[in-house]
């Protein structure tokens, strides 16, 4: 028969890990009274039990004092994840703000770009590029003028069908432009503009006077998008804004190094305390 003693001894080795350590800890860490509060309502708390769970296996606490530690350690380390937060936040703030001053942010980026003088660029489409965007619109952009050119070279040509072939040859966006213009009425007209007609001699004088210089003003657009991307990613840098972030990081930083300097302090007394004997023993 199994004494009451034996019981007590079989109930505490349930509650040892693999490596002697007290599982049943973790669960004074977990509902803590600083513990209770550390998580905010839109976070996660299993992310925060996680980081409690690995710091008091790296540390191992004995007692109150030092399970306080270590879930001092943990709160500032959530806090710490919550200011990398608040500094993508503040970035992207004033990248918001970077397109709203779109037309400032444009011309402070090309002021030393003569030869890109002053295009309609779109700063938030700027801000989500990248250079492998950007070659790929410039490319795109020149096959679709490639494909402009050949058509006028057939419209010059006078043969039969010249009109036909051409709209088989142009792009289809360029295309769908030209069939939309000739759903103009002449009031849609500036005061003594000529409108199109669908024939070979309209067509042409609309590929030179609207779409060939549409290109050049693209591609101007497109050249200047990593231009203005790093002009509002620049601005986006707000030293006054920062600069409170990283005050609050340094404080942050040297409680950490306290609260860790006390944990092992304490430890090092623990572990160099002889040990007592137990009362009745010899």
């Amino acid at each position: 028969m199994t004494d009451a003693k034996s019981n007590d001894a079989m109930c505490s080795t349930k509650s040892l890990t693999p490596n002697g350590y007290d599982a049943s800890r973790f669960n004074a860490l977990r509902h803590g009274i600083l513990s209770q509060f550390a998580v905010l309502p839109w976070e996660d708390p299993v992310e925060y039990e996680t980081l409690v769970a690995a710091l008091t296996e790296e540390h191992k606490p004995s007692g109150p004092t030092e399970t306080h530690l270590v879930v001092e350690l943990a709160g500032v380390l959530w806090r710490k994840r919550r200011l990398r937060q608040a500094e993508v936040a503040a970035h992207q703030r004033a990248l918001q703000e970077a397109t709203v001053r779109d037309r400032q942010t444009t011309q402070s980026a090309l002021i030393t770009e003569p030869s890109l003088e002053d295009p309609s660029v779109n700063v938030a489409a700027a801000i989500k590029g990248s250079e492998e965007s950007t070659q790929r619109d410039l490319a795109e952009l020149e096959c679709d003028l490639q494909m402009t050119l050949a058509a006028l070279e057939i419209l010059t040509s006078g043969r039969n069908r010249a009109y036909e072939e051409s709209l088989e040859i142009l792009h289809e966006s360029t295309r769908e432009g030209w069939l939309d213009q000739l759903t103009w009425e002449p009031d849609d007209y500036e005061a003594a503009a000529t409108p199109y007609e669908a024939d070979p001699v309209s067509l042409m004088r609309w590929l030179e006077t609207e779409i060939l210089p549409w290109y050049d003003n693209r591609k101007s657009e497109i050249a200047a998008q990593p231009l203005v991307r790093t002009q509002a990613l620049g601005e986006s840098l707000n030293p006054d804004r920062l600069e409170r972030l990283g005050r609050y990081e340094v404080h942050l930083d040297r409680k950490f190094e306290r609260t860790l300097s006390t944990l092992i302090r304490l430890q090092e007394l623990r572990r160099a305390r002889p040990l007592q004997p137990e009362p009745g023993t010899a």
